[in-house]
């Protein structure tokens, strides 16, 4: 089908801040909101590389969040610590599936999840890819809503450690793996803001565009 001449091309950007739509100077890529005065670009200066580096440094914290304990219990007994997968495994009774079920989907899945669709989307804008538009814009925005579930199980453990404190008899306390995977978190979330989602459009020529 026929593509139209997308905003850039006419010159034309929109305010992060006030949504105004205004038209940049002739060859200018930045300029200034007529209506909230704020800062206005053509694209995000360096989305591509920022977004890169952001996910980079997630995928990095993504492994010692998941090798190392999140939460350390400390009984009589001794002293236990588990990582995310084995507090799922600990979780599942015939009344707490669905909590474990719960913590599994937004502490492995969903983040693990979030790393390779921006991944995807990062080489076909590097790529310049025109086909399949609509679902990488689709899967841009569905990445942005289900990121926010993404700190369930850091305010799980949170509360968890804050309620149990029955000293001496038993208490339980963060542990390394908890910051890591709080890090994925933040890291991903700086990644889906770096990345401009204008830039999936970019690679539309004027011509024909393919949609698979």
């Amino acid at each position: 089908m026929s593509a139209a001449a997308t905003a850039l091309e006419q010159g034309l950007v929109s305010c992060e801040s006030c949504g105004l739509l205004s038209r940049l100077a002739p060859g200018a890529h930045a300029g200034h909101c007529p209506r909230c005065e704020g800062r206005v670009h053509a694209r995000k200066p360096d989305s591509v590389a920022r977004t890169w580096a952001y996910l980079i440094a997630a995928a990095i914290c993504y492994v010692p969040a998941n090798m190392l304990p999140v939460l350390t219990t400390t009984t009589a007994e001794g002293t236990d610590s588990d990582t995310i997968l084995q507090g799922v495994i600990l979780l599942w009774s015939p009344t707490g599936w669905p909590l474990s079920i719960l913590v599994l989907i937004a502490s492995i899945m969903i983040p693990s999840a979030k790393i390779l669709a921006i991944a995807y989307l990062l080489i076909g804008v590097q790529r310049r890819a025109t086909s399949s538009l609509r679902q990488r814009a689709r899967m841009f925005r569905t990445v942005q809503f289900v990121g926010r579930w993404s700190m369930i199980d850091v305010f799980v453990d949170t509360f968890t450690a804050a309620l149990v404190q029955l000293q001496p008899l038993m208490s339980i306390a963060p542990a390394p793996g908890l910051l890591f995977f709080a890090a994925v978190v933040v890291l991903t979330m700086l990644a889906v803001e770096s990345f401009d989602a204008r830039l999936i459009w970019d690679g539309a020529s004027t011509g024909e565009m393919r949609h698979a």
